[in-house]
């Protein structure tokens, strides 16, 4: 499906609200000033209100998106785009782009 490319900008947060980042995003390619992100690199998550062992099995550290753009590369890595799909280490939930930038779409 088409949607737009995810960016260092986008916010993207694990089921329980903490924020995600890319680890690497590409530099050499941007959209609105900021380098996208690419399925190779895993996201670090900072602020998952998910109690620690004992209580739950949190709080979520890192997340690794598992699908991708089918036609938009950069650099020969597919994007990532705002219907693309991770699960969150240890607690194996969703991570959810929530807004991106809004000008460029991949396929």
């Amino acid at each position: 499906m088409p949607g737009f490319l995810l960016h260092m900008g986008a916010t993207v947060l694990c089921a329980h609200g903490g924020q995600a980042m890319p680890t690497a995003p590409e530099p050499r390619v941007m959209v609105s000033g900021q380098p996208v992100a690419t399925l190779a690199a895993p996201w670090v998550i900072a602020g998952c209100a998910l109690p620690p062992p004992a209580a739950a099995n949190g709080p979520c550290v890192t997340a690794q998106f598992m699908t991708s753009a089918t036609r938009v590369l950069a650099n020969g890595v597919p994007v990532l785009l705002l219907d693309s799909q991770a699960l969150c280490t240890p607690t194996a939930t969703p991570l959810m782009p929530v807004a991106t930038q809004t000008r460029v779409n991949g396929v």
